[in-house]
């Protein structure tokens, strides 16, 4: 089961002025990537992973640009694994919006007829507790096909592949299809000749493993033919694993900081080679200097063991936050594990991923999952002037705030000290949208509203 361009589909929900208009998630400032897409932009060729300035350049002009709001995704990430709890005792959450389900130790009918009833109420059921956010279901004989069967028929797609059926599904698809094939994997691919499942399943291991090498030529191998053996588990024993350093001295210098980062890193690929495991998600940490707390996080199409693409991942995270105040604590984690390598080995510097970002003040490692912290409910502050000076308070875009008079609502954008915001939310019509100060008294950060009846 995976959930259709969730963070989009939330704001969708929750901001009935954005219905049926594209938006974009992501970092909205600087050097921001595209966390998810509505399928309203995808049309205009936006996408997860894309520069921000890039989908601004492609989107419409009606297109919302907002910030990303994990305490709304959370609480419909729960909302739907709560339902899936109840379909099955075996549940196994990959990510905030998505999960395998295992109908096996159900008792429930498998008969092909069976599964797609089952789905369809499960379809429906998801529909109602999430508010109108739609989800995509596979189901298969394991966990290789019924992950691309949820990807065939995207938006609130149906795929069920009956037992046997299984390579007459897979082999006309196209090998990009395919887990462990990224856009390098491909393109060598494509140079011999290999466009379909079907013509790699004509490759022999010999061949692949030239090519590729065993890790990863052996994955190919086993995938294009349909060999997945992995079960679905309620939980691992280790979620990340990740290494962090406190410094004596807070370190401002970019030089230093990247050569931490690829020490840190290569600490973290050792230990994940030590237990023969290998992760999708990078995760950074990094403490200023008075304490603040930030996270960010890379997830990758393949997992990895490379300390040297972690170092590089890194970085490009490191690039997205002012270090110039100093940097007192910086830590890197490895997560979204798995206990084999399908790692692209011809993959380019930064290949397609999903970024996510929070704020926090905890001693915890960097973030799990790929999905970084939520931010807490109150308006990002920036320091500046002397300490006892009050920092002034930015608005985010897509932000919950609550207006004394106005009621609820979320902020559509701001600057020049100003701060627009439109009242509506999802069970309320299209509401109207008023222009403050950015310090009104009357305005304030509030909670996700409830979509849910009382």
């Amino acid at each position: 089961m995976d959930l259709d361009a969730m963070f989009a589909a939330v704001e969708q929900r929750d901001k009935v002025s954005l219905r049926g208009r594209p938006v974009v998630v992501g970092g909205v400032a600087g050097r921001g990537v595209v966390s998810t897409a509505s399928y309203e932009a995808r049309v205009f060729g936006v996408h997860s992973a894309m520069p921000m300035a890039q989908a601004r350049r492609l989107s419409p002009f009606n297109t919302a640009f907002l910030s990303p709001r994990f305490a709304a995704y959370k609480r419909t990430s729960e909302a739907v694994m709560q339902l899936l709890a109840g379909v099955s005792p075996l549940i196994e959450q990959v990510s905030i919006d998505e999960a395998y389900i295992d109908l096996a130790v159900t008792g429930a009918d498998l008969s092909t007829r069976g599964v797609t009833e089952l789905a369809h109420r499960l379809k429906a059921e998801i529909a109602v507790a999430t508010g109108g956010v739609t989800g995509s279901i596979g189901a298969a004989s394991s966990k290789l096909l019924a992950k691309i069967g949820s990807d065939l028929n995207k938006p609130d797609g149906l795929t069920v592949i009956p037992a046997g059926q299984e390579l007459a599904v897979l082999h006309p698809l196209p090998v990009k299809r395919l887990g462990g094939v990224g856009p390098a994997t491909e393109q060598r691919l494509h140079r011999s000749g290999v466009r379909t499942v079907g013509d790699l399943a004509a490759v022999s291991l010999e061949l692949l493993v030239d090519w590729f090498g065993t890790a990863h030529g052996t994955g190919l191998f086993r995938l294009a033919r349909a060999q997945d053996d992995r079960p679905v588990v309620n939980d691992r024993e280790t979620k990340s694993v990740s290494a962090e350093e406190t410094f004596d001295v807070d370190l401002t210098d970019p030089v230093r900081l990247s050569r931490e980062l690829d020490l840190l890193s290569a600490r973290v690929a050792g230990r994940l080679r030590a237990n023969g495991m290998t992760g999708r998600t990078v995760n950074i940490k990094v403490r200023h200097h008075d304490f603040t707390t930030l996270t960010r996080a890379v997830t990758r199409d393949q997992p990895t063991d490379d300390g040297r693409l972690v170092g590089q991942l890194a970085r490009r995270l490191l690039a997205e936050i002012d270090v110039s105040g100093g940097i007192r604590l910086l830590g890197v984690g490895v997560s979204t594990l798995a206990d084999f390598a399908q790692d692209d080995l011809f993959a380019g510097t930064f290949p397609e991923f999903s970024i996510t970002a929070a704020e926090d003040d905890d001693d915890s490692g960097p973030g799990e999952a790929g999905v970084a912290a939520p931010r807490p409910p109150v308006a990002e502050v920036v320091a500046a002037g002397e300490p006892e000076e009050p920092a002034p308070v930015v608005w985010r875009p897509g932000q919950d705030v609550e207006h004394d008079v106005y009621g609820a609502g979320w902020v559509c954008g701001s600057g020049l000290g100003r701060v627009t915001v439109r009242f509506e939310g999802p069970r309320t019509p299209r509401g109207p949208s008023h222009t403050f100060a950015v310090t009104d008294p009357a305005l304030r950060a509030a909670e996700p509203p409830e979509w849910r009846d009382s």
